[in-house]
């Protein structure tokens, strides 16, 4: 647990917090926290999924898939102008013109928009186009980054560091709100272990321990843990089981065609048993449908 009570003579109880998380822990917070979004929350018993292309690639491709998950119910849109890839030669996003992309579905769809913020110095634009800024997993624990994305007064996502802990995952979630950030979602999205047979090892056991530990909305994305289509529909049921309050699927129209991670993104015409399959899961898990 991140405290513990301990009774004294003549005094009723004491709160130890061993690892610093306060603002996080369900103690400081008993109930769950839902972040509102127009009329639709995130969190609180209700299921969210959000969906969209690893990245942004170009005006054809965005209006093609987010005008069929439109269709299927989807209202929060993910899409990455700035993209910290692994290899120096691997596309690295579009930028300016991937956020003026964004900005245009909101205008043409109506949904909502999460995307990622790399540093501090692109904090203005992406701010004045995300509806939540997205921390990713390579920087999780960058501290001045929390800072910055803290003071934007938009709710931010905090993706799992591929090799954080649970508990260095939420004293991350602490500087975002010890900020001021008091709208943070927890995203697991696989960690590196010795398996190989998906891209990342899909942690369920730090779902449902979160949903206990925290008040926070926890998110699970199957996409980058799975690293294979086939595969995500299956997690994505899996993290539903353990409490999670939402996914995070990446899906593009053309995904054998994209410019990054088209192996792991669904394509269009598996969205609809996606959808079917956990909504209809959720109830088991004291969810409703919030999308």
């Amino acid at each position: 647990m991140l405290a513990t009570q301990e009774a004294t003579h003549g005094v009723k109880c004491t709160v130890s917090q061993r690892s610093g998380c306060r603002l996080t822990s369900r103690q400081h917070h008993p109930e769950d926290t839902v972040i509102m979004l127009g009329d639709h929350g995130i969190g609180g018993g209700g299921l969210t999924v959000i969906a969209g292309p690893c990245a942004v690639e170009s005006r054809e491709q965005m209006h093609r898939t987010v005008s069929a998950l439109v269709e299927h119910g989807i209202w929060i849109i993910r899409g990455g102008a700035y993209k910290p890839r692994t290899s120096p030669y691997d596309f690295q996003g579009l930028g300016r013109e991937g956020l003026d992309l964004l900005a245009e579905m909101k205008r043409e769809y109506g949904v909502k928009v999460i995307t990622e913020l790399t540093c501090p110095s692109l904090l203005g634009p992406v701010s004045r186009v995300a509806d939540i800024l997205q921390i990713g997993s390579r920087n999780c624990q960058n501290y001045d980054l929390l800072r910055a994305a803290a003071s934007a007064g938009l709710p931010v996502m905090l993706k799992r560091g591929m090799a954080v802990s649970v508990g260095e995952w939420l004293s991350a979630a602490e500087h975002l709100m010890a900020h001021g950030c008091l709208d943070v979602i927890l995203c697991e999205r696989g960690i590196k272990t010795f398996e190989t047979v998906t891209r990342n090892t899909l942690d369920v056991g730090a779902v449902a321990a979160l949903k206990l530990e925290t008040h926070l909305p926890v998110l699970v994305d199957p996409s980058h843990a799975a690293g294979k289509r086939e595969l995500v529909l299956p997690l994505a049921m899996a993290g539903v089981a353990a409490g999670a309050d939402g996914l995070m699927v990446e899906v593009h129209c053309d995904p054998d065609s994209a410019l990054c991670d088209g192996s792991q993104q669904l394509t269009l015409d598996m969205v609809p048993e996606l959808v079917s399959r956990v909504w209809a899961l959720a109830p088991l898990q004291k969810h409703g449908e919030s999308g």
